[in-house]
């Protein structure tokens, strides 16, 4: 499975960005897809992620209310709809893929898209 993020940039807070993700390859082999995130000196965070199988969604409590993670029927794009963005949401923004179902964690996850950055400035 590949995975290409985009949609990353520059918001102020209390502004939305949408992140895209293209999948290909084996996509069928994967039941889940997350969003993770990482801050400069912190460690990756789950955000959010969706059953390809059911749409069954998860999110991190920090995110929730404001965040919504969503796919197309083809298993070909994952989005992540951020809106009231807050600076504490900076980060590099990764989507992935994981072959285990309703999982949140990142060593669940086989595949990695190579990240996007969002910058959220006061």
């Amino acid at each position: 499975v590949q995975l290409q993020a985009s949609g990353g940039g520059l918001v102020q807070a209390g502004g939305s960005l949408r992140l895209s993700c293209v999948a290909s390859g084996r996509t069928f082999s994967s039941n889940t897809m997350g969003w993770f995130r990482q801050a400069p000196g912190k460690e990756r965070e789950f955000v959010a992620a969706i059953s390809w199988t059911d749409g069954i969604t998860y999110y991190a409590d920090s995110v929730k209310g404001r965040f919504t993670i969503s796919t197309d029927n083809a298993k070909t794009m994952v989005y992540l709809q951020m809106n009231k963005l807050k600076p504490e949401d900076t980060a590099v923004y990764y989507c992935a893929a994981s072959g285990s179902v309703y999982t949140t964690t990142p060593n669940d996850y086989a595949y990695w898209g190579q990240g996007t950055q969002v910058t959220v400035s006061s």
